[in-house]
């Protein structure tokens, strides 16, 4: 009878330790793939918030010739 209840002990040892390793891999690899594709998560930034805040515009030199030619000339 002792037999039988430490046979049923290693037995169960084994599979619960295997059942904590697929467990593990599994988590990290979920991990993995979220951290591959996932963006993280901004909320007190100031380009998290640009609603109040618009993303700044920077303007090309074709634009600032035609907006004041005069102004803006570009050095040649």
């Amino acid at each position: 009878m002792d037999m039988d209840q430490a046979a049923v002990f290693l037995a169960g040892s084994i599979l619960t330790a295997l059942g904590f390793v697929v467990i593990a891999i599994s988590i990290v690899a979920i991990n993995n793939i979220i951290a591959k594709f996932w963006k993280p998560v901004k909320l007190f930034t100031p380009d998290s918030w640009t609603a109040i805040n618009p993303p700044a515009r920077y303007s090309h030199q074709e634009e600032l010739d035609r907006v004041a030619p005069e102004l803006y000339k570009k050095d040649k």
